[in-house]
C-alpha cells in the first residue's frame, strides 16, 4: 500500500522555489505509484499514463496559492511527455517526507496535460485576462469552463433516507432540531460536470477519452456550507450540478452556519464524502493537492495525496492559523473588500459570514465595496436578491415553502435553493445591523441596497472615516491587499475603536465569550 500523504508540511512561510520542490516532489511520488499499479487508497485505481485534467479554483481564492502550483503542475506535465524525471535532491524543507536524499527517477512518458477546469461551483467563468493574472505561464488554451446549469451529469444518488439521517442524527447528538422538509425528497444527486466521467473527445475527432488523473488544487479554510473548504467538496460543488449544490447549500443553512464553520466533519461534508466513497471509481484518481494561508495571505502548509488524511491534516492546520477568537464581541467591525476579488454581493457577503460570531448584539458591520457591480454572479440569482433580500432564516424558509421548494425569480421561475441559503448566510438574523459602503453610480446604488436588507453608506466618507490609508486602493489599478492594514484592533481618525478584517476570505473571527469552540 503506497504511502497515504506525499507532502505534509506546515511552517511560518514558503518561497515559492519552495513550494514548487514540494509539488514536484509529490508528483513523482504519485506518478510512480500509478505506474506501478499498487493500490491506492481513494476508490478510483490507476489507469495507466494518459492525460491529466487540473481543477484549480477561480479568481475568488486567489490568495491560495492555486495559481503558482497550477503553473508547476503544467511545468511538470509540459516535461512528461519525453521520458522519466533524473534524480535529484529532495527538497530541504522541515516535514518533508524523507526518503535516501535523492528523488527517485519516476516513469513519466505519456503524461501529459489535457485541460484546465477552474471548479467554478455558481460562480462566473474566468475571461482571458482572469486566467492570465490568477494562472500565469499556464497555457489559456487548455482552460475550460464549468457551466453549473448545464455542464453536469449524475453519477448516482444517495437516497433521502441517508441525507435525513446525516443531517437529523448530528442533530441529535446536541444543538436545536433539525428539519430539511421537502428538501430530503429525492435524495441528494451525485453530480460532476461530465468531461471528469467521460473526458474530452481528442483533437483528431472521435468519441471523448477519458482522462487518466485528476488534480485538484486548492485552499483548505473555513466555509458557510462544508465547514472546511476543499478536498470532496472541489469536485462535487466546484464541478458539480444546480441540483447537487442546491440542496446542499440550503440544508446547510438551515441546519446552521454557525454549527458548521470552521469544522471538518459535518453533514454537508459526509454528503460528499460518500458520495466519493460510492462513486469515486467512476472518475480517474484524485490527487488532491491543499494550501492553508492565514490571514495574511501567506502560505503555511501544503498537504497532498490520494486520501483523506491529507484533507484532515490540512483542516487540523487551519483551524489554528484561520480562525481569530475576540475576547469579547465587537460594537463594530470594518471589512474591505479588495475590488479585484469582490465584484458581487454573492461573494462579498464573506464579510457577514464570516465575522457574524464576533459581532455584538445591536453592533454594526460596515463592509467597504469599491468593486461591487451586481448582487448575484449570474442574472437568475441576481433576480433572486432582488426579489427577496437579506431577510433572515425564518423568512426565508416560509418564501421556500411557499414557492414550493425553491425561491423563483418572478417570470422565469428555476428553482434556487442554493439562492435561499446564501440569503440566509447573509442575514444578521436581527442581531446587528449591515451597512455596505458603495460609490453612488457604480453598481447596486442607495435604494437596491436597502430594498434587499441592508444599510447603504458613501464609500468614501466611510474610508476617510475609518480607514483613510485605502482612499488610492478604491480601485481595481491601485488595489493590492498589501496597501490594506492588518487585520485587528484600530482606531479612527475620530476615535472610534472598531475591529478590522483586511481580506474576509482569510479567516473566521469568533467572540471567545461564550463560545466553546474558542476554548
Amino acid at each position: 500500500m503506497p504511502q497515504t500523504d506525499y507532502i505534509a508540511v506546515s511552517g511560518p512561510a514558503f518561497s515559492a522555489a519552495e513550494l514548487d520542490a514540494l509539488l514536484s516532489s509529490a508528483l513523482e511520488r504519485a506518478f510512480s505509484d500509478l505506474a506501478s499499479g499498487v493500490p491506492l487508497p481513494g476508490p478510483a485505481q490507476s489507469r495507466g499514463a494518459g492525460s491529466v485534467l487540473v481543477l484549480p479554483p477561480d479568481l475568488t481564492r486567489i490568495h491560495s496559492g492555486a495559481g503558482p502550483l497550477t503553473a508547476a503542475v503544467c511545468r511538470f506535465l509540459a516535461a512528461c511527455e519525453g521520458g522519466s524525471l533524473p534524480p535529484g535532491p529532495e527538497p530541504s524543507v522541515p516535514g518533508a517526507p524523507p526518503s535516501a536524499g535523492l528523488r527517485p527517477a519516476t516513469p513519466r512518458r505519456n503524461w501529459r496535460l489535457g485541460a484546465i477546469m477552474p471548479a467554478l461551483g455558481t460562480h462566473r467563468p474566468l475571461g482571458p485576462e482572469e486566467i492570465a493574472f490568477m494562472f500565469p505561464g499556464c497555457p489559456p488554451d487548455k482552460f475550460l469552463p464549468h457551466f453549473w446549469r448545464e455542464d453536469a451529469v449524475e453519477l448516482g444518488r444517495l437516497s433521502a433516507e441517508w441525507v435525513e439521517a446525516a443531517f437529523t442524527g448530528r442533530a441529535a447528538s446536541g444543538g436545536p432540531e433539525f428539519s430539511g422538509g421537502r428538501v430530503f425528497r429525492g435524495g441528494w444527486p451525485v453530480q460532476v460536470n461530465r468531461v471528469l466521467r467521460d473526458g474530452l473527445p481528442p483533437d483528431s475527432g472521435g468519441p471523448p477519452a477519458p482522462f487518466s488523473l485528476v488534480i485538484s488544487i486548492g485552499q483548505v479554510a473555513p466555509h458557510e456550507v462544508a465547514g472546511m473548504a476543499n478536498h470532496t467538496k472541489n469536485v462535487f460543488v466546484g464541478t458539480g450540478g444546480a441540483e447537487a449544490i442546491n440542496k446542499s447549500h440550503y440544508l446547510g443553512a438551515l441546519y446552521g452556519l454557525e454549527r458548521i464553520m470552521g469544522k471538518a466533519e459535518t453533514p454537508v461534508r459526509a454528503l460528499f464524502d460518500e458520495a466519493f466513497r460510492r462513486y469515486g471509481s467512476l472518475l480517474p484518481p484524485v490527487l488532491w493537492v491543499l494550501t492553508v494561508v492565514d490571514s495574511a495571505g501567506t502560505i503555511r502548509g501544503l498537504f497532498s495525496g490520494f486520501g483523506r488524511s491529507c484533507f484532515e491534516k490540512a483542516s487540523a492546520l487551519s483551524e489554528r492559523v484561520n480562525i481569530s477568537c475576540l475576547e469579547e464581541p465587537a460594537p463594530k467591525v470594518v471589512v474591505w473588500l479588495n475590488p479585484v476579488e469582490y465584484r458581487s454581493m454573492w461573494l462579498g457577503n464573506k464579510a457577514v459570514y464570516r465575522t457574524r460570531m464576533a459581532i455584538a448584539a445591536g453592533g454594526e458591520l460596515v463592509v467597504l465595496a469599491p468593486g461591487l457591480e451586481c448582487f448575484g454572479e449570474d442574472g437568475e440569482n441576481d433576480a433572486l436578491i432582488r426579489r427577496y433580500g437579506y431577510r433572515g432564516a425564518e423568512w426565508i424558509r416560509r418564501a421556500v415553502e411557499a414557492d414550493g421548494a425553491g425561491l423563483s425569480s418572478g417570470a422565469n421561475p428555476p428553482v434556487s435553493l442554493s439562492a435561499a441559503a446564501h440569503l440566509i448566510h447573509g442575514s444578521s438574523e436581527g442581531r446587528f445591523s449591515i451597512r455596505y459602503c458603495t460609490r453612488p453610480g457604480r453598481g447596486p446604488g442607495r435604494k437596491e441596497i436597502e430594498a434587499a436588507g441592508y444599510a447603504w453608506g458613501n464609500l468614501d466618507e466611510a474610508v476617510a472615516r475609518y480607514v483613510p490609508e485605502l482612499q488610492n486602493a478604491c480601485s481595481e489599478q491601485n488595489a493590492n491587499d498589501s496597501a490594506a492594514p492588518k487585520t485587528g484592533w484600530k482606531t479612527s481618525p475620530g476615535g472610534e475603536h472598531f475591529y478590522f478584517v483586511a481580506n474576509p476570505a482569510l479567516g473566521l473571527w469568533r467572540a471567545a465569550a461564550g463560545n466553546d469552540d474558542c476554548i
